[in-house]
């Protein structure tokens, strides 16, 4: 196998640990029907969200700092230590323990899910050439959307015909092989310089009341606040005939919008002008799906303007932040934001819901498109305003 070929046959194996990672949410927001019905005499009512969204607690806590932690213990080590990590809590999930039991489990699958998904992209970028790393950064934004298709489409007829536990020990096997796959693949660590906890504060504080640094990461917390949430409570607004196809459907249109669209568009209008332009047109198509009281067509649209969200806001970071030390502040901005935002969506948007109804739904959404546009041109202004 020829250097080159190895290289490829690693960045595709990290991006496998991203769709485990990715199905760490997937695996509970496509089941949470069947979960809600499992728990139903708990009495946990809104509580019972966290079981999608608890997953992000500590990244909200470490998002900022994770790449620093990485670098400093090992990429390669904490990476596949995160892998087994994340098979081990699917273990735990699939005797589905009680709700408090399978909470703490979560939030402890929280770490392994910030760790991988901090370490395959850091790798992915150390171990290709400056060349091809628009090309490997591009696939590595995918995880998400494909893990979402793949678990609606695969791991939901699973759990109709063996049950719940059998998508949590599917999970597990495949943290378990691709940890064992990429343990024979990677090269071993390099220890960075230790972490200071009192210049982590500080650069906290710095990256957000920068507007530069900041607007990818609050912008981003805009749209992860619906992307998780808005696919957990929606199905029961779609038709019973066509939920199952949508549910697939929907995050597959964002990734073809980003990946097609909103490239083209970044040719003559910035990143942030994109972003925008999404935020804008998911509004509009929420106005839609709420007009035609729950039109799949409308339903899958909203994603496919999330798709200009998805790629032009990671686009926008390098446009902000003209060095390599920005750059690394604004992306580790985005992850902490992204993991408040898959925290908080799913508990509000079944509290709005609770209130409102079908209603609650659509405030919800218009309320984040609306909050993402805000930010990127308020801070936008802010930047305009600086002395150059």
């Amino acid at each position: 196998m020829t250097g080159a070929q190895k290289t490829v046959m690693t960045v595709i194996l990290l991006w496998f640990a991203g769709l485990g990672a990715a199905a760490q949410f997937a695996k509970f927001s496509l089941i949470f029907a069947d979960l809600s019905a499992h728990y139903a005499d708990s009495g946990a009512g809104p509580l019972l969200g966290f079981l999608v969204s608890g997953i992000s607690l500590l990244g909200i806590v470490f998002g900022l700092t994770a790449g620093v932690v990485v670098a400093r213990f090992g990429v390669r080590r904490l990476l596949i230590a995160g892998m087994l990590l994340g098979a081990v809590a699917s273990l735990v999930q699939a005797a589905l323990p009680p709700l408090g039991w399978m909470l703490a489990v979560r939030m402890i699958e929280g770490l392994s899910h910030l760790v991988v998904v901090v370490a395959a992209p850091t790798l992915i970028s150390q171990i290709t050439l400056p060349r091809f790393q628009p090309l490997a950064m591009s696939l590595w934004s995918t995880f998400f959307g494909v893990a979402y298709a793949l678990t609606a489409w695969l791991g939901t007829p699973l759990v109709a015909a063996f049950g719940l536990p059998s998508l949590f020990y599917v999970h597990a096997l495949w943290m378990f092989a691709m940890a064992a796959a990429l343990w024979a693949v990677l090269p071993q660590d390099q220890a960075g310089a230790p972490v200071t906890s009192l210049g982590l504060l500080r650069q906290h504080i710095e990256i957000y009341t920068d507007p530069a640094r900041a607007a990818p990461g609050l912008a981003w917390l805009c749209y992860t606040l619906t992307f998780v949430a808005i696919l957990t409570v929606i199905p029961p607004f779609l038709p019973d005939d066509s939920r199952a196809a949508v549910l697939g459907i929907m995050p597959l249109a964002g990734i073809l919008v980003s990946m097609t669209l909103g490239v083209i568009l970044q040719r003559w209008f910035s990143p942030v002008s994109v972003v925008v332009l999404g935020f804008a047109c998911a509004g509009l198509a929420t106005l839609g799906f709420a007009l035609s009281a729950g039109a799949p067509l409308f339903a899958v649209l909203i994603f496919a303007a999330l798709g200009f969200v998805q790629g032009a806001n990671f686009s926008a970071i390098p446009d902000l932040n003209p060095t390599a030390e920005a750059r690394a502040h604004a992306q580790g901005a985005v992850a902490q934001m992204g993991n408040l935002g898959n925290t908080l969506g799913t508990p509000v948007v079944l509290v709005m819901i609770g209130l409102l109804g079908f209603s609650g739904l659509i405030l919800f959404a218009l309320l984040a498109y609306g909050a993402g546009i805000a930010v990127h041109l308020g801070l936008a202004r802010k930047r305009a305003a600086r002395p150059v």
